[in-house]
């Protein structure tokens, strides 16, 4: 991280101007006080991104200092230091809102890690808040996206929102289709027109033809009164078809015509009624094959796939995690009167490393779960369903052999990681630390290499020389974790 602002507060003065000056080669800005209340005044003059303070201080403890920064500055993460005598105390800081605590004496590498995440910490809080200034006219405060493919993904919807186009989303479930549909209509000029969802899938295929387009009195048992269907509803508006594939093969033709016509009659009826509706649409099927085995039109396909969105899963987009949780931590906090603040880093950093199977339906449930357990201000990690809480972060073993260049090292270690993270090159390069062109440049490189061993006077075997990272070692190996 950069340079920030840091108050270091400690009652005894030696130690205080100690910890300033290590700050201050760090490359922070720094001011000092010397117990709680002249750490408040300044607080509020200097503006601090992050409080580091001593936890048992004569008259103002770093209990009260806080409980009065909450109201003052509450975005602002405080770190205490603590003596192993107060390591209770630490805990009921960390339960009232502290961002983390450090065992005296001080380990600096650590203290270093612990400010660079608070910081990042309220970095990422800032950039939250300037999402959702962007995102309400989206009109949407479940589009929530920091990652560089969903920014792909809000900019292509700004792009079609104001057309006529209709919208073909695809993704898993629990990606978050619906919620980008009603992005498309919220940013269109049918935005003051209804915008009605159904959920194919839900419906019993003998009733589907009648939740589309209506039905009149008396067209079939139990139909003792005329009802519109949702074109009708949507007239004006956007009609949003999710799981499109169940839809009937003979009542695809039907809703061809209603969308190249805009006209359309009621079950049982005699008159056609004229809508007009942009209907948008998404599926888990591969359309594609569907119309291959002769479930799905053609021509209804292309109709409804003019514009493409796809949402990515969660997995692919890890950065979004911390956002999403907090979102949800703020939602849920509201509805059940709870002081829950946030998330404790250990119960961060397990939701990071989840792969989220369910996406972000999934990671809805389980923040709005941990919201209902938790009755301090951070979440941890007991509050968290039993089958993620049980799960540390994974650590990945690398078995090499002795004697090996630093290059085959390196090489076994990226391609290694490429695997891990499920061959998405942009998370492999972030957690490697480099930039992704590097790594394609590596990448390349290495399958010129394998090329030119498998071509005549090439050598084969694996990318250790007979011998892949996953063969049979030796004794004389290392394992690297």
């Amino acid at each position: 991280m950069g340079s920030a602002r840091i108050l270091a507060v400690d009652d005894e003065r030696d130690t205080c101007e100690a910890l300033a000056e290590m700050l201050s080669a760090w490359g922070h800005k720094v001011e000092i006080a010397f117990d709680g209340h002249d750490a408040l005044r300044k607080a509020g003059e200097f503006r601090p991104d992050v409080v580091l303070s001593d936890l048992a201080m004569p008259e103002t403890d770093g209990l009260w200092l806080l409980r009065n920064l909450k109201e003052e500055l509450p975005d602002c993460p405080v770190v205490f230091l603590t003596g192993r005598g107060t390591i209770d105390a630490a805990v009921e800081a960390i339960r009232e809102g502290a961002y983390d605590f450090i065992v005296k004496p001080l380990d600096t590498a650590r203290l270093k890690v612990c400010i660079d995440r608070a910081l990042e910490k309220k970095e990422t809080m800032r950039e939250v808040q300037t999402l959702r200034r962007r995102l309400k006219q989206l009109g949407s405060s479940d589009l929530i996206a920091q990652s560089a493919n969903m920014r792909k993904v809000i900019e292509l919807v700004e792009k079609v929102a104001p057309s006529k186009a209709s919208v073909s989303i695809s993704g898993e479930s629990g990606t978050g289709k619906e919620v980008v549909s009603r992005a498309v209509h919220n940013l269109s000029l049918r935005r003051d027109k209804p915008f009605i969802a159904i959920n194919c899938a839900s419906i019993p295929h003998t009733l589907i033809e009648s939740e589309l387009f209506g039905h009149e009195r008396g067209a079939f048992t139990g139909a003792d009164q005329r009802r519109p269907g949702v074109f009708e509803m949507a007239h004006g508006g956007t009609l949003f078809l999710d799981e499109l594939g169940e839809i009937p093969l003979e009542l695809q033709a039907k809703l061809l015509r209603v969308l190249e016509e805009g006209k359309l009659r009621r079950l049982g009826g005699k008159v056609e009624i004229e809508v007009d509706v942009r209907v948008l649409c998404a599926t888990n099927r591969d359309l594609k094959q569907e119309i291959k085995a002769g479930r799905f039109r053609e021509d209804l396909y292309f109709r409804l796939n003019v514009f493409q969105i796809h949402l990515p899963p969660l997995r692919e987009r890890r950065e979004d995690v911390p956002i999403l949780v907090q979102h949800f931590v703020d939602k849920y906090r509201g509805d059940s009167a709870k002081r829950v603040s946030g998330v404790h880093p250990e119960a961060m950093e397990v939701l990071k490393n989840y792969d989220w199977p369910g996406n972000i339906r999934e990671l809805r449930n389980a923040v709005e779960r941990a919201v209902i357990l938790c009755d301090g201000e951070l979440i941890t990690r007991e509050h968290l369903p039993p089958d993620m809480a049980g799960k540390a972060p994974e650590r990945h073993t690398f078995r090499l052999p002795f004697g090996l260049s630093l290059d085959a090292v390196e090489r076994e270690y990226i391609l290694g990681s490429l695997q891990r993270n499920g061959n998405n090159k942009a998370r492999t390069a972030e957690v490697l630390g480099v930039s992704e062109k590097t790594l394609y440049n590596k990448l390349n490189r290495y399958a010129a290499e394998a090329r030119a061993q498998q071509t005549p006077g090439g050598h084969g075997g694996g990318p250790l020389g007979g011998q892949g990272s996953e063969g049979p070692l030796g004794a004389n190996s290392l394992v690297v974790r």
